[in-house]
């Protein structure tokens, strides 16, 4: 066989451009309006398919200030049915009619939706040329509720005053990278090559096995991002978020109103960041706060006392894990 290429004996790695997987936040306060939040809601670009996550008003007017794109929208997951997390569903519905969709939109929350946001359709959006689908998941038990080639969802169960559940979005993991010098190098027919980048080693014409690490880069790690709000403190979600590249957990109160983050099921800044710490979280944003603070920094200076990589969401952030 002849002397192998330069690269050979090196370990050379292709450049791979990441894929998108961006969280937009669309709105991160709570349920009394104010002239600095909008009630929850946010987008998770995955490889340029979006998912929304809850559906407070006005957030049709955010998406637009986004610049995201209608069309790129099928599943919307809405955490538990408090206003502040669905009022907005109506709006958007009527807006994708009257933009001419016409793929169904998928709304995946708990029950009680269908009773009160159908008959809306009906009336509002009789005309609409698609069809809105609402599937119902158990908030109570944590389970994979939606998975296409691109990302897996599972349910959070969370702690609240009605049946609430977060949800942890796994990407999933892509193949390794083949390297083209050495695929040309030992002229491997295209029918192996599928099997090489999904770990498989090439044996040559004249029995010589060539390893799949020889023949490839490894594929970028998987990225995980978990919402969780709302919610009383609870380390049960512990073991679903563990290790999360971005967490993002409500901190609606600071720790001075502990008795009154417990008494509505919410949490304090304080507590968000030990369940960040427990759970070994890359990240921490804290959202869904209370109209009380004007300056939301008290939140963030409590919570890095406890856990340093912590942000807060704001309208119009974008970030990119």
């Amino acid at each position: 066989m002849a002397a192998q290429p330069a690269n050979a004996q090196t370990d050379t790695y292709r450049v791979v451009r990441m894929e998108r997987f961006e969280l937009d936040i669309l709105g991160c306060g709570s349920a009394t309006p104010t002239t600095l939040h909008n009630p929850s809601s946010q987008v998770l670009n995955i490889r340029e398919k979006l998912y929304m996550i809850d559906c407070g008003e006005g957030t049709q007017l955010q998406f637009r200030r986004s610049k995201l794109r209608f069309g790129r929208l099928n599943h919307i997951f809405i955490s538990h049915l408090h206003g502040d997390h669905c009022f907005g569903l109506i709006g958007l519905i009527s807006t994708l009619g009257l933009l001419g969709r016409t793929g169904a939109l998928v709304i995946h929350t708990v029950a009680g939706l269908e009773n009160t946001l159908r008959p809306e359709i009906d009336f509002f959006c009789k005309d609409n040329p698609f069809e809105v689908k609402i599937e119902v998941f158990n908030p109570k038990v944590s389970e994979v509720i939606y998975e296409d080639r691109s990302v897996s969802v599972k349910t959070i169960p969370l702690v609240h005053r009605v049946p609430c559940a977060g949800f942890l979005f796994e990407e999933k993991q892509k193949e390794a990278h083949l390297l083209p010098d050495m695929i040309k190098f030992y002229n491997i027919p295209i029918r192996e090559l599928a099997k090489i980048k999904q770990g498989a080693d090439f044996v040559t014409e004249d029995g010589k096995v060539v390893p799949h690490e020889r023949l490839t880069t490894p594929a970028e790690p998987a990225r995980c991002y978990a919402y969780c709000s709302d919610t009383a403190y609870s380390e049960k979600i512990i073991p679903v978020i563990e290790g999360v590249d971005l967490l993002y957990h409500e901190a609606t109160f600071a720790d001075t109103d502990k008795s009154r983050a417990k008494e509505t099921g919410h949490s304090t800044a304080g507590q968000a960041a030990q369940i960040a710490k427990m759970a070994n979280v890359k990240k921490l944003m804290l959202g869904h706060f209370s109209a009380r603070y004007p300056d939301n920094n008290i939140l963030l200076e409590e919570a890095r006392a406890v856990f340093a990589n912590t942000v807060l969401a704001n309208e119009g952030l974008r970030e990119k894990l």
